[in-house]
C-alpha cells in the first residue's frame, strides 16, 4: 500500500515571520537550558548574572512574541493544505494557540516571580522594569512553581509541533515544513 501525497502547498510565510519563528525557537532552547542548569549553580555573581541574563532574555522574548503576533495580525499565515482533515486543522490552530499563550505566560510568570521575590527585573542590565506585584514570599513560590509547571507543558507542546511538522514532512509529504524554512521558493516581505 502506498502513500498518495497531498498536492504540495508552496505558499510560504513571509520572510519577516519565519525569522521571527527561527529567532524564538533559538532564544527558547537557550532559555530553557540556561534555566534549568542555572539552577545548578553555586551561589555567586557568576549564579546572580546569569539569572539577571535569563530574565531579561525572557522579557525580549515576550517582546518578540508581542511583535510576531502583531505581524500575524496584519499578514495572514498561508492556508493549511487542502487535504488535511477538519481534526488536523483543529489540532493546528490549538496547537499554536498553545505555543503562543506558553510563549506569554511564561515570561509573565518569571516577572511576576522576580516581582513577588523583590528582584527587579532590568531589562538589558539598563532599564528597570515596574514590579507587577508586591514583595510577596509564599506568591513567589508559587510562581516558581507555576513558572516550572508551564515550562514543562512547553517542553511538550514544542515537541509535538517538531513531530507534528516531521510527520508534515515525511509521511504527508505536503510540503508544510518547507513554508517556514528558508531553502525552497520565494516568499513576500
Amino acid at each position: 500500500m502506498s502513500i498518495t501525497p497531498v498536492p504540495v502547498n508552496r505558499q510560504r510565510y513571509t520572510r519577516v515571520a519565519r525569522i521571527l519563528h527561527w529567532l524564538m525557537a533559538l532564544a527558547l532552547t537557550a532559555l530553557v537550558t540556561v534555566g534549568y542548569t542555572m539552577k545548578t549553580l553555586p551561589l555567586s555573581p557568576l549564579k546572580l548574572q546569569v539569572y539577571s541574563w535569563h530574565k531579561w532574555a525572557g522579557i525580549s522574548l515576550l517582546v518578540l512574541v508581542i511583535l510576531r503576533l502583531l505581524w500575524r495580525l496584519f499578514n495572514r499565515p498561508p492556508a493549511l493544505p487542502p487535504g488535511m482533515s477538519a481534526l488536523s486543522r483543529t489540532m493546528a490552530h490549538c496547537g499554536h494557540a498553545a505555543l503562543y499563550l506558553l510563549m506569554i505566560g511564561i515570561p509573565l510568570t518569571g516577572w511576576l516571580m522576580s516581582s513577588a521575590k523583590g528582584f527587579q527585573t532590568v531589562w538589558f542590565g539598563v532599564i528597570p522594569l515596574p514590579d507587577l506585584v508586591s514583595k510577596d514570599k509564599p506568591l513567589g513560590e508559587l510562581l516558581v512553581q507555576v513558572h516550572i509547571f508551564l515550562n514543562y507543558a512547553l517542553i511538550a507542546m514544542v515537541s509535538l509541533h517538531v513531530l507534528a511538522a516531521l510527520k508534515h514532512q515525511f509521511i504527508d509529504r505536503d510540503g508544510l515544513l518547507g513554508r517556514i524554512t528558508f531553502t525552497l521558493g520565494k516568499a513576500k516581505s
